[in-house]
């Protein structure tokens, strides 16, 4: 779409002459300057030419409008502008610019007018010229240009609204916290823990079976003791419970907690619990631990986890290794099924290094 002009600036400049016959003598193409005014953030000036601005307007006053910023380089300023002439400079009808042609400055041209704006003789016979003065009326719009353009994008609701990240986690993890309104007790290991029998029982349904089953053991103080269970890994438990995330655990203790987390999490069957079990301890696969984490992940039907034990003693390497260290003894004999499983599956490289 074509561009459109927008005032940003309005504003009525009146120049006075007295002693208009006086003036009848200055030269043809001699001027008198206003003093400078501003507008729209530039300097101006109104060019009178009593005489006209060249010889072929001679019998003429000639005006014109002059931006006064010659000096300042790269200045480009557009705008329109209506010349009135009265005795006082107040007209009967104000001037309009909405039809007024734009013109630019400073490109090619520092001053814009009318070189025949009135015929000198015309204009002595007007009632405009009364004791030898009359006033110039200049009204001035400096505009600049848009460019309206149609459009049919949409553009996405996150333009106009930001939805935060939510933090339902954080206020739970924050209710469990500060223990408000908990309505059971654990011991475990020693230790008490308030909580929420909603919460546990909307997270888990078989935490829900074993609340009930152990409430009506529990003495008459309302404790629940839970047995089987060391106290730092049920408040890992609850943690994830409230959160649906673990806190960060040392790295010295994590692949033990994990393991101990991972049969918590099977026994109350929290599953995406147990695979981010799973997923910590794929990290720990070593020579020493691979034998201990195998028999873990087929205990408590972990298929990812022991493919990861299967793929790591699937290196002719690390399976001498093991070997090597009797770390296979233990699940000959607490696993046989599961050592039966991994010799069927590796007998290749196995019977490789037993020859080696």
């Amino acid at each position: 779409m074509p561009r459109q002009p927008v005032a940003v600036c309005l504003r009525l400049r009146l120049l006075k002459i007295d002693g208009y016959s006086l003036t009848k003598g200055i030269p043809t193409c001699s001027s008198l300057k206003s003093s400078q005014f501003t507008v729209g953030g530039y300097r101006w000036r109104i060019d009178y030419y009593p005489n006209g601005y060249c010889a072929d307007s001679a019998d003429y006053i000639s005006l014109f409008l002059l931006l006064d910023e010659s000096a300042t380089k790269n200045v480009k300023v557009q705008a329109k502008w209506r010349f009135q002439i009265s005795y006082t400079g107040q007209v009967d009808k104000p001037p309009s610019l909405a039809t007024a042609k734009v013109y630019t400055f400073g490109e090619g041209s520092w001053s814009w007018g009318y070189d025949k704006f009135i015929k000198r003789e015309e204009f002595e016979k007007s009632d405009n010229l009364r004791d030898d003065s009359f006033t110039i009326r200049c009204d001035i719009v400096v505009v600049r240009q848009i460019r309206a353009e149609e459009t049919t994008e949409i553009l996405p609701a996150e333009t106009f609204v930001s939805v935060p990240p939510s933090d339902m986690n954080q206020q739970f993890g924050d209710l469990l916290e500060t223990e408000k309104g908990a309505d059971v007790v654990f011991e475990v290991g020693g230790e008490t823990f308030a909580a929420h029998r909603c919460m546990l029982e909307a997270r888990s349904p078989l935490f829900r079976a074993e609340l009930y089953s152990l409430m009506k053991e529990s003495d008459t103080a309302g404790v629940v003791r839970i047995e089987d269970m060391e106290a730092q890994v049920f408040k890992l438990l609850l943690c994830f419970v409230y959160t649906d995330s673990l806190p960060e655990m040392e790295n010295g203790d994590e692949d033990v907690m994990c393991q101990h987390l991972l049969v918590a999490a099977d026994r109350y069957n929290l599953e995406r619990l147990k695979l981010i079990c799973e997923e910590k301890l794929c990290r720990y696969i070593s020579v020493d631990a691979v034998s201990n984490i195998l028999a873990l992940a087929d205990q408590y039907h972990c298929d990812g986890l022991k493919k990861a034990c299967f793929n790591f003693l699937g290196s002719p390497v690390n399976l001498s290794a093991v070997i090597a260290s009797d770390g296979l003894k233990h699940l000959s004999r607490s696993f046989p099924s599961l050592m039966e499983e991994l010799v069927a599956m590796l007998a290749p490289l196995l019977s490789h290094a037993l020859v080696i």
